[in-house]
């Protein structure tokens, strides 16, 4: 969740593994670290031209039905500095598996070329560029792909009003990687600095749900 401004500003994977990845519409792989309950703590950079800033994070996952490509969680931003608490939002995600859905956002806000812009910000992605450009991802099988591409959208705030400061009005485009647990982001929103990025790591917390944290600074 991004500070209200109006200023735009300015994990890999074997070849191998990735290569065996056209074709087939299957599920991403069962991570035992993708699981209701399971927490994740780091930091988001929220930086603008006027100020460098990082905010502590904590994210935990509430819910996970990778059948339906669908995951939900809370958001915990520790050090907001215009908040006189800590600011809990909950956010529902979108697990990219060429069935439930694609790399193509299609909605807030968001084209194919911010699509493409974001998502290539992870290494883990850059084999599947030129066939994303073709259809999207449709033909992908990402079954055994030791990393799972989602979108998280924050959906409210649990524990403040709206008018806290902060937005939820973009969502982020994320990278998990199954083998260590740990989660890369960026935040999407036209009315925010762009390129915020969300690094997380598991923790040894409660294993019943999601654990992200995640903020945006606009």
């Amino acid at each position: 969740m991004p500070v209200r401004v109006e200023e735009t500003t300015s994990s890999s994977s074997s070849s191998s593994s990735a290569s065996s990845q056209l074709s087939g519409h299957t599920s991403p792989p069962v991570c035992t670290l993708l699981t209701v309950g399971q927490a994740f703590s780091g930091t988001q950079n929220v930086s603008s031209l006027q100020k460098d800033e990082a905010w502590r994070v904590n994210v935990r996952i509430q819910g996970c039905d990778l059948d339906h490509g669908y995951l939900c969680g809370t958001m915990e931003a520790l050090n907001v500095p215009m908040a006189d608490t800590p600011v809990v939002t909950f956010w529902e995600g979108e697990i990219v598996d060429g069935k439930n859905y694609t790399f193509y956002t299609g909605k807030w806000e968001a084209l194919s070329e911010d699509d493409i812009r974001h998502w290539t910000k992870f290494p883990s992605f850059q084999p599947f560029l030129e066939q994303v450009k073709v259809d999207g991802g449709k033909s992908l099988d990402l079954i055994n792909y030791p990393y799972i591409f989602m979108r998280w959208k924050e959906q409210y705030f649990v524990n403040v009003g709206t008018d806290c400061g902060l937005t939820i009005a973009g969502f982020y485009y994320v990278c998990f990687s199954c083998t260590d647990g740990s989660i890369n982001g960026f935040y999407y929103d036209p009315n925010s600095s762009p390129f915020q990025k969300l690094e997380l790591k598991s923790t040894n917390e409660g294993r019943s749900g999601f654990s992200f944290s995640f903020y945006e600074l606009q």
